[in-house]
C-alpha cells in the first residue's frame, strides 16, 4: 500500500495547489511519491476507459489493454459475456496472454501452464493430484477481474473499486457527451466501431500534461499550431486555403468551456441556439462518394432531433482522470512512470458506412492525429520539452501559471451541472481537473470523495432542451 501523503517535505500536499490564485507546484508533475500516491489513490478507483465492443465481436475474442500502469484482458467468454482481467497468472505473475489481440478457447500461462477459461476460471493445473493432492481449491485462484465493468453505448469503462458510484453517476452531466461520441452520424446509438490496431507510442512527460491540457487549452493553438493548417491535412485540402479540420456549415450556438468541477470533467463543448441539425457542407473533396454518405446520415439525424436542441453534443472533452474523447477520436493517457506516458489513439467510425468512407476517414485521422500526424506532433513536442525543463530543483521553486480566465465563468441553466467560460481563452478545465485530482489525492477511500446529490449533477437523457 501506498503512504497516504498528507505533506511532502515541508509542503502539505494541499498547499502545492492553489485554484483561487490559478498556482500549482511543479512538484505535483515530478515527484515520485506524488505519482505513487496517484496509482493507489486515483487510478485504482477511477472509472477509466478500456476499449469498445467492437474489438470483440465474437465469443473468444480478446484484445490487450490497459488500466493506467496495468496491463488487461478485454474479452468476450464463450456465451458472450464481457470481461476484463489483469493480465497476470495467479501462480507466479507471468502474463497468461502475450498477443495484442486474437482469438482464444482457454489462456494458458506459458511458465507452469496454469489454465484459465475465457471466464476467467482456472481450469488447468499441472500436478493437481500427484503434487497438489486435489487440495487446491481451484474456484479461489482465477483470473483478477475488475471491479465494476460497465458498457455504455458499445464503450468499455471499468474501476478496480467495487464502492466506486455507478458508471453514469461518475460522468453526471457528461453521460450526454459520452453518449453523443458513440451515436452513428445519423444519431443512432451505439453506431460506432473502433479501426483497430490501436495507435501506441510513448512520451517521456508526466501523464497530466496531455491529460491536463488536452480539450481546454485552446490558447496554445496560435503558436504550437502555426504551420499545421498551411499543410491543408483536411478532407478539403487547399479549398478555402486548407486547414486542418472538416468544413461545417455555420449553426447559431454558444461555445465555450464547459466543465463540471464537483466531478472534475471538463470540455470545448456548445449549448445550441435553435433546435436540431446544422445544414450539411461539402468537405470530403478529395474523396467522391463520402459526402454523399454523410448528407444522407445529417438529413436522418435531423428527421430524428430536428425539433431538440442538441447542447453538449460533439465537441472534444475529458473524463477524469486520463480520457480525452470526441466523436471521431479517443485519448487515453496511460501513467507508465512519473516521467513517462503511454498515449494511444483509437478512433471511431460508423460501422454500417461503406468500406470507402471508412477508408477515408481512417487516411484523414492518421494525418491529423498520432506519432506521425501533423497535429499532435506539435503538442509533443511541448510536452516532451516541459517536463525535463521542471525536474531541477531550482525549477521547482516556481510554480505554474494557472490563471487564464479564472473568475470569469457563470452557469446556465439549459446545462445543469456545467461551469461556463466563454469570454476568450480560459484554463478553467484545466482547473477543474486539477481540482479534481486533488479530491481524490486527499481521500482514503470513495465515502471521502466528494459526490453531487442524486439529481443535481446534471444528469439527463441526451437530448436537451431549450
Amino acid at each position: 500500500m501506498v503512504t497516504y501523503i498528507r505533506s511532502n517535505g515541508d509542503h502539505a500536499l494541499r498547499s502545492l495547489i492553489d485554484l483561487d490564485k490559478g498556482i500549482v507546484s511543479r512538484e505535483i508533475y515530478v515527484n515520485e511519491e506524488i505519482y505513487a500516491q496517484e496509482l493507489e489513490h486515483i487510478f485504482r478507483r477511477a472509472w477509466l476507459f478500456v476499449g469498445h465492443e467492437s474489438q470483440i465481436p465474437n465469443p473468444g475474442d480478446f484484445v490487450l489493454t490497459r488500466m493506467a500502469e496495468e496491463e488487461v484482458i478485454l474479452s468476450r467468454d464463450r456465451k458472450g459475456k464481457v470481461h476484463i482481467f489483469l493480465n497476470s497468472c495467479r501462480h507466479r505473475g507471468m502474463k497468461v496472454c502475450r498477443y495484442d489481440d486474437g482469438n482464444a478457447i482457454v489462456f494458458t500461462c506459458p511458465f507452469h501452464a496454469w489454465t484459465y477459461d475465457t471466464d476467467g476460471r482456472l481450469v488447468g493445473v499441472p500436478h493437481l493430484k500427484d503434487a497438489y493432492f486435489d487440495e487446491l481449491d481451484k474456484s479461489e485462484w482465477g483470473l483478477i477481474e475488475v471491479g465494476q465493468l460497465r458498457n455504455f453505448y458499445g464503450s468499455i469503462w471499468a474501476t478496480w473499486d467495487k464502492n466506486a458510484p455507478s458508471f453514469e453517476e461518475y460522468l453526471g452531466a457528461f453521460t450526454t457527451p459520452v453518449r453523443w461520441s458513440f451515436k452513428a452520424s445519423d444519431g443512432t446509438d451505439n453506431g460506432k466501431e473502433l479501426f483497430n490496431p490501436a495507435q501506441r507510442w510513448r512520451l517521456p512527460t508526466n501523464w497530466k500534461f496531455p491529460a491536463f491540457s488536452f480539450a481546454g487549452d485552446s490558447a496554445h493553438a496560435a503558436m504550437t499550431h502555426l504551420s499545421v493548417n498551411a499543410a491543408a491535412i483536411g478532407p478539403q485540402g487547399n479549398v478555402e486555403g486548407g486547414g486542418r479540420h472538416p468544413l461545417r456549415a455555420a449553426f447559431p450556438t454558444k461555445n465555450g468551456y464547459m466543465s463540471s468541477p464537483e466531478l472534475g470533467h471538463s470540455g470545448q463543448l456548445s449549448i445550441y441556439l435553435q433546435p436540431g441539425v446544422a445544414e450539411y457542407r461539402e468537405t470530403w473533396l478529395l474523396d467522391p462518394g463520402v459526402d454523399d454518405y454523410y448528407r444522407e446520415a445529417r438529413e436522418r439525424k435531423q428527421a430524428k432531433f430536428g425539433d431538440q436542441f442538441l447542447h453538449l453534443e460533439g465537441g472534444q472533452f475529458h473524463i477524469f482522470p486520463n480520457c480525452t474523447m470526441s466523436d471521431w477520436r479517443i485519448l487515453p493517457w496511460h501513467p507508465h512512470g512519473v516521467g513517462m506516458t503511454e498515449s494511444w489513439r483509437l478512433y471511431q467510425v460508423d460501422k454500417e458506412a461503406p468500406k470507402f468512407v471508412k477508408d477515408a476517414q481512417r487516411h484523414y485521422v492518421m494525418r491529423y492525429c498520432g506519432p506521425t500526424g501533423i497535429t499532435e506532433s506539435d503538442d509533443m513536442e511541448n510536452w516532451n520539452y516541459a517536463h525535463p525543463a521542471s525536474l531541477g530543483l531550482t525549477a521547482q521553486q516556481y510554480p505554474y501559471n494557472f490563471q487564464l480566465g479564472a473568475g470569469h465563468n457563470h452557469t446556465d441553466d439549459r446545462v445543469p451541472g456545467i461551469i461556463i467560460g466563454d469570454k476568450g481563452p480560459s484554463e478553467q478545465n484545466q482547473r477543474t481537473r486539477l481540482g479534481r485530482w486533488l479530491q481524490f489525492m486527499e481521500a482514503t477511500s470513495w465515502g471521502n470523495i466528494p459526490m453531487p446529490k442524486k439529481g443535481e449533477n446534471g444528469h439527463s437523457n441526451g437530448n436537451g432542451t431549450a
